[in-house]
């Protein structure tokens, strides 16, 4: 049996899983986001930890046998987030987390000071990533800066509190700017330039590895007579490749979550930072990938849906299964500014071409087609830095909509597949990787990919539509800029 919990940003999720990869159990424990001025975005640590002893209390009340077998846990999580220890292992403050774009002006600093950060970490200074969060904090918060004796990421946050002991692995690492992700080991000159060194930083383990046990305490009180192993464990997105099987060369998917990435994996470290494409190494060893990577996904249609008064569910039901013709709207979903491939923490979004007889219709389609353009803007990106894709699964909770599915497909110009279970996401990943810590097995072995039960293709009419109207999306980029930033 094998245990696999997702640190994420909307809520704690915890899976079982037996020898056969069956899921056994699900819980889920909600969390909330404070944004205590525009732009920012922080939680406290210790929900996450409340949450995860839920989320395992409520495994044990579903399959306790089962659950005081369990052999192994591994973690996934949301990425970037920099959470503070002081010398006694205390929080010292609310974690900034990864959708915060307070570090703006100390994403430019950083480069400045580190002129080989790209060569070395393979990507731009990204206000969502952990380096630009400690420079903010040393010129705003020097007292707090001046304390933090450890910054770990939030899953190893959650792994600190199970285990006692601060190990971080290779995927998560890659989003802190402080790694060398060629060589996969914390870079010395990275850290340096943020005023840190290596007694700052958690070890480092692969992903598949075991990073350590959890505490006997912990264990009797979900009846574990030995402590299962901890795995390293992965970054959510690192995570939900590990549960497609999506572990080799060409291997691709789209992610609908509350972010959205467009993943592909390689079989090297292939940094391209000046088209904004994130690479990064994966959760398995001698393994890399680039990604592309926007940040209002399925919560744009979730805002939609909140700001209607109406479930996502009920917005989308008119539309059918599949689009006829692009909406005459146009939506830009950057509600919480933009990554690949503007790198535009101040960038807001809008709908455009609203007339009399624009429906809410028609602004819910407009919203699906902005996020598959900014999924588009990601491919390019990607084709940009010597990436070309031929197919891709879809994952996430927005994967449920075969209409948005089909819209991807012809923004894409792809085929899109959608397969069985494309919400498991990172807990089922990170049981995949507590039972390789545990038992040893290859990824290769545990790592299959899941049933397909649909392919949509594009249309070539259809697709011809849509790239008409993604380059006029993409035409209202530097009006909207000139107007919100």
């Amino acid at each position: 049996m094998f245990v696999g919990l997702d640190i994420g940003t909307s809520a704690i999720k915890a899976v079982l899983v037996d020898e056969t990869q069956a899921v056994l159990a699900t819980a889920e424990v909600p969390l909330s986001v404070s944004r205590p001025q525009p732009g920012h975005s922080e939680q406290n640590p210790e929900d996450w930890w409340q949450a995860t002893l839920a989320s395992l209390d409520q495994l044990k009340a579903a399959r306790p046998v089962e659950l005081a077998a369990v052999k192994g846990i591994g973690l996934s999580g949301q990425m970037h987030g920099a959470v503070l220890l002081d010398a006694s292992g205390a929080v010292l403050r609310p974690a900034i987390l990864w959708n915060d774009g307070r570090s703006a002006a100390e994403c430019v600093e950083l480069e400045a000071a580190f002129l080989g950060l790209h060569t070395v970490t393979g990507n731009l200074a990204f206000p969502g990533f952990t380096a630009p969060k400690l420079l903010w904090l040393r010129k705003h918060e020097p007292d707090i800066f001046a304390r933090t004796a450890k910054v770990l990421l939030p899953k190893a946050y959650v792994g600190y509190r199970l285990t006692g002991e601060m190990v971080e692995e290779m995927s998560d690492a890659s989003g802190t700017l402080w790694l060398d992700v060629g060589k996969r080991d914390w870079s010395d000159a990275a850290l340096a330039a943020t005023g840190l060194d290596r007694s700052h930083m958690p070890r480092l383990v692969e992903g598949s590895e075991v990073a350590a046990r959890i505490t006997p305490e912990l264990a009797a009180r979900w009846g574990m007579a030995t402590p299962p192993v901890l795995a390293g464990g992965a970054g959510d997105n690192a995570a939900g490749a590990v549960g497609l099987g999506a572990i080799h060369a060409g291997n691709a998917f789209v992610s609908l979550g509350t972010s959205g990435v467009l993943w592909a994996t390689t079989d090297r470290f292939a940094p391209n930072p000046q088209s904004s494409v994130h690479a990064f190494c994966h959760a398995i060893p001698a393994t890399w990938h680039q990604m592309g990577v926007i940040l209002s996904a399925a919560s744009a249609l979730g805002w939609w849906a909140q700001t209607e008064g109406i479930s996502p569910g009920d917005l989308l039901r008119p539309l059918g299964d599949a689009p006829v013709a692009p909406s005459r709207a146009i939506f830009l979903p950057y509600l919480s500014g933009e990554r690949t491939p503007h790198n535009d923490t101040a960038i807001r979004g809008a709908f455009v071409g609203l007339d009399h007889e624009t429906t809410r219709e028609a602004l819910t389609q407009a919203v699906l087609e902005g996020v598959a353009f900014a999924f588009r803007d990601c491919l390019d990106a990607l084709n940009a830095a010597g990436t070309t894709l031929a197919t891709a699964d879809v994952i996430g909770g927005g994967s449920r909509s075969r209409y948005w599915t089909a819209v991807i497909a012809n923004v894409l110009g792809l085929p899109i597949n959608r397969i069985e279970d494309g919400e498991r996401g990172g807990a089922f990943g990170a049981a995949r990787l507590a039972r390789m810590a545990a038992t040893g097995e290859s990824p290769a072995a545990i790592c299959l990919p899941p049933r397909r039960i649909e392919t949509i293709a594009p249309t070539p009419a259809l697709q011809q539509a849509y790239a008409e109207k993604h380059a006029r999306y993409r035409a209202l980029y530097p009006a909207l800029k000139g107007v919100t930033s």
